[in-house]
């Protein structure tokens, strides 16, 4: 019943991620002679400044959501051991009514867990959304200053050289703020401020 917030970041990153998997960059049709890099897209954005502080507000999300499923699924723990220990003493229907509003209680639990998780990863979304949408736009400047032909997601590739990958140089132009004017500014608390027009 436990959730990873690793694997639901990874999980949910991957999916966020999916649309970067191969990023052309380049005006023309790659030449066999044009430079190619790789970047773990993923792995820069969770790096980054905005990043961490991305992860940190989900993981305080997640411990809290956590710790009340936790104690929610060991009452229901207690609550099953209890009607085993007065299954023989019980009559016959209140056995079978204490049995039927566990399995409710349990079912309620299993419920819950889902839409936890779900709004997790509706949280997570939100939060890394601007920051990949700012990721991407260094990406694209860093492959215009520097005469790139392709630059490809590092997991979407079996193979690449490890001179060929730029996922640290884009982490540091990230948190640099250098090519801040071809990015829009990530927003990593999720939080929409209001913009007096």
């Amino acid at each position: 019943m436990a959730f990873s917030l690793g694997r639901a970041l990874a999980r949910i990153t991957a999916l966020a991620f999916a649309a970067a998997s191969t990023l052309a960059v380049s005006e023309g049709v790659a030449s066999a002679e044009g430079k190619i890099a790789v970047v773990n897209v993923q792995q820069a954005v969770m790096q980054t400044d905005d990043g961490m502080r991305a992860a940190a507000t989900l993981k305080k999300l997640f411990d809290k959501r956590q710790q009340e499923l936790d104690a929610r699924q060991q009452e229901l723990a207690r609550a099953r051991e209890d009607i085993e220990k007065q299954s023989r003493i019980l009559s016959r229907q209140a056995l079978e009514k204490r049995m039927e509003d566990w399995q409710r209680r349990m079912v309620e639990l299993q419920t819950k867990f889902v839409e936890n998780n779900k709004e997790l990863q509706e949280k997570q979304g939100q939060l890394t959304g601007p920051i990949l949408k700012k990721m991407l736009g260094v990406i694209s400047h860093l492959a215009k200053k520097s005469s790139y032909e392709l630059i490809i997601d590092k997991q979407a590739v079996p193979y690449a050289r490890p001179d060929l990958d730029l996922t640290e140089q884009v982490v540091q132009m990230y948190n640099s703020g250098d090519a801040a004017a071809d990015a829009p500014a990530a927003a990593p608390e999720g939080e929409k401020k209001d913009e007096k027009k």
